[in-house]
């Protein structure tokens, strides 16, 4: 059986993903027309590429049906529950980064940290008599830093897409989303409160505990010496 190693099938990080590989001496390339979904590998015997959006990757990676996948952390931490006990992380790739922050609007002037939002949250629920709507589609991850934060007054509210529009658009009071420079914040009046980000995302090369290693350690301790990385215990 090859190994199967998931990567994501256009854009910048696509592009990037193969540039990483290169430098480490092992060539990934698209295969046959430009609107299909094939790879191939070059340096290393036994490795098979696979394209897929990077959204869809922590999912083949659980389901065992790639070996290595390359995604963003992010995508990793709030798509499975218990994510180390389904995947390994062999390697941060140093490029992809994005932060996981919480943002209010810009004229709240007295909400700069997460005591002040929590504080501002119980006031909201006692005027208004619902919960403070934070927009986000980063569900498990938000709830989770809010929690460990000790903020408990509030609601989030699914959004998919334009997150950043959600609070003119009165359907949100605070958004939790991804960003890289901030700018589509300020563009829509919001700021980031002040303290650690929710999440330091990057791209990160993961292995796959589900996946049937049968046949495919051999490809893996070769792949793994050109990459410079350490033989992983368990699989």
């Amino acid at each position: 059986m090859p190994l199967k190693l998931g990567v994501p099938s256009k854009g910048r990080l696509m592009d990037k993903t193969f540039d990483w590989f290169g430098d480490h001496g092992v060539t990934l390339r698209r295969a046959g027309a430009a609107r299909e979904y094939a790879g191939a590998v070059e340096g290393v015997e036994g490795v098979e590429l696979v394209l897929l959006s990077a959204g869809e990757i922590p999912r083949e990676l659980a389901a065992g049906r790639i070996h290595l996948g390359v995604t963003g952390s992010d995508l990793v931490r709030e798509g499975l529950a218990d994510w180390t006990q389904q995947v390994t992380e062999l390697a941060l790739m140093g490029f992809g980064h994005a932060d996981l922050i919480i943002a209010v609007p810009s004229v709240w002037v007295d909400v700069e940290t997460l005591d002040d939002l929590d504080a501002v949250a119980a006031q909201f629920r006692a005027t208004h008599g619902h919960r403070l709507r934070i927009a986000t589609k980063y569900h498990r991850l938000v709830r989770d830093h809010l929690r460990r934060h000790g903020v408990a007054d509030y609601q989030l509210v699914d959004s998919q897409g334009a997150t950043e529009g959600t609070v003119k658009n009165l359907t949100a009071e605070a958004v939790a989303d991804i960003t890289s420079t901030g700018e589509t914040l300020r563009a829509n009046h919001l700021k980031i409160l002040q303290g650690a980000p929710v999440h330091q995302s990057q791209a990160t090369l993961f292995a796959a505990h589900a996946a049937d290693w049968t046949g495919a350690r051999g490809p893996l301790a070769a792949l793994l010496a050109r990459l410079e990385i350490g033989m992983p215990s368990g699989l």
